[in-house]
Formats: C-alpha cells, structure tokens, sequence
C-alpha cells in the first residue's frame, strides 16, 4: 500500500494512492496517520479498504501531499552511515551508527519549499531513506525482530545548516531543526511493496544538475540493524520517523563547496517510493 496525506498544510486528510494513480480519501474511517493509528489496527484496517478503493471518494487532482504521517513524536537521524560519503567528508568509518535529532516542526510535504533560514549561508541537501516506526520497540532480541516493528519507507531530505552544524557550536541538531527542513514523501510504502530496502538506487538533482546518485546497498548498518540498535538505548514509539544516512554527493564535501540558494529547485528519487520536488525560498 501507499499511504498519502492530502490538503492544505495542518488540516491534511488521509488517504490512499490507488492503482490509477488518483487518491483515494480516508477520511471517513481514520482520523490522521498518526501515533495511534499506528500503534492500533490502522493499517490492517486500510488493507481492508484498498481492497475495494472505488468505494471510497477521490481527492481532487493535484491537491497538495503534506508529509505521510501526521506530526510524528520523535524523528532520530543516523549520519555518516553510507561507507562513500563518510569517505567524501573525511570521516572514519563508524564502528556503531552515530545517532542525532531532527526537531519534529522540521518536517513538511514532499513538495513545500525548502526555507534557507534566517543567517543561513550553507543551507545543503541530503537524500535519504527515511522508515516510519508501526509499533514500539525497546530492547528488541535481534535485528531480525526489527521487521514487525516497521510500518514502511519513504523518501526524506535532510536539509542541513551547515554554517549552523558546524562553524555554530558543532551541534548537529542545531544545523539539522529549522522550519521546513525535512521533507517527507510523497507518500509511506508498505514493506512488501518496498521488497529488500538495501537495494534502492536514490538520487538528487539541483536545478536538473545531478548531485548525488547512491544505493542503499551502501548503507554501514541495514535499516534492521538500526531499529535493533536504538531500541537499546530507547523506546521507539510508534509513527515516529527515523532517516539512516545519505550517500555521496553534499554540497560541503565538492570542491569547493556548494549550497542552496532561493529559486533553486532540488528533486530527489528512490526506487520504489517516488519523487520529490521543492523549490527553496529565503525563510
């Protein structure tokens, strides 16, 4: 299944992508894609209706997508985790996943406009898989328990301040929180529609200029291994996000750097889970 949230932003609707490529609205039997939707029956209760979508209403072409899961509670990040882009930066490889946060109002649809914050002069691109939490986890036995805990993937962009990263305390998360900085979607893809997450192509292109063109076939640990790992130091809730890395290509590891100006139009890709397209803007 692809699961979609359509409308304006803070009022979006649940819904469902149909084979025909229309949406087909939720609305009347789930409230959001939220916490408790995933923490109950939800989606068990979606398969249910997708087996007979014409029944349900269709949302009104290009409508707005906002990000497929509703505000979620906690977004975890995993950085340097694709051995080549840790090779591009500099950095050793890690011998466990380095763990940092995304605030949780950084999240915004697949194609709202990347906002370059205020004293922002290294405002970067990072494509990544990004996998939603479909029930809690804490201390999982094994990676392989991991994969009743996933509720599926999509495409994320982990938009970075570098200036703030870096040059502003060195505090990650300072670099990683403003305002639209985490677009998510177009929309959630269920595992057995995803087939094996470490064998995705993933690319990004600035103004038609590719940038990064990866697989996650290159990941350091496997998106199993990284729902195992941090259930051991915390608890994942469900509907919580968790993005696992980027491959080469960012603009602060080109010679010389590069980064994102207004009117810049930036386009991601992952097989299997869509496409994106924003345009950034001066917050």
């Amino acid at each position: 299944m692809k699961l979609v949230r359509f409308g304006p932003r803070g009022r979006e609707k649940p819904g469902l992508l149909a084979a025909d490529g229309g949406i087909r609205d939720l609305s009347t039997h789930v409230r959001d894609f939220d916490h408790a939707f995933f923490a109950g029956d939800g989606l068990e209760q979606v398969r249910s209706l997708a087996a007979t979508p014409d029944a349900l209403p269709r949302a009104a072409a290009g409508v707005r997508l906002g990000a497929p899961v509703a505000r979620p509670r906690n977004v975890f990040a995993i950085g340097l985790n694709y051995s080549d882009h840790a090779r591009e930066t500099g950095a050793a490889i890690p011998s466990e996943p380095i763990l940092f946060m995304k605030a949780t109002g950084a999240v915004c649809g697949p194609h709202d406009p990347i906002l370059i914050p205020r004293g922002g002069t290294k405002t970067d691109w990072e494509v990544e898989l990004a996998l939603v939490v479909g029930r809690e986890a804490r201390y999982l036995a094994s990676r392989e328990a991991a994969r009743g805990h996933v509720a599926g993937f999509c495409i994320a962009n982990d938009v970075s301040e570098r200036h703030f990263q870096i040059e502003r305390g060195g505090q990650w998360s300072k670099g990683k929180s403003s305002d639209n900085f985490l677009p998510l979607g177009p929309w959630l893809v269920t595992p057995d529609e995803v087939g094996d997450p470490q064998a995705l192509g993933m690319t990004l292109e600035v103004n038609g200029e590719r940038r990064q063109a990866g697989t996650t076939a290159t990941m350091i640990f496997d998106v199993w291994h990284i729902v195992w790992y941090l259930s051991q130091f915390l608890t994942l809730e469900a509907g919580d996000v968790v993005i696992t890395g980027t491959p080469p290509g960012v603009g602060m590891a080109m010679k010389p750097p590069r980064f994102l100006s207004a009117g810049d139009v930036v386009t991601l890709a992952i097989d299997a889970l869509g496409s994106q397209r924003c345009v950034c803007e001066r917050a």
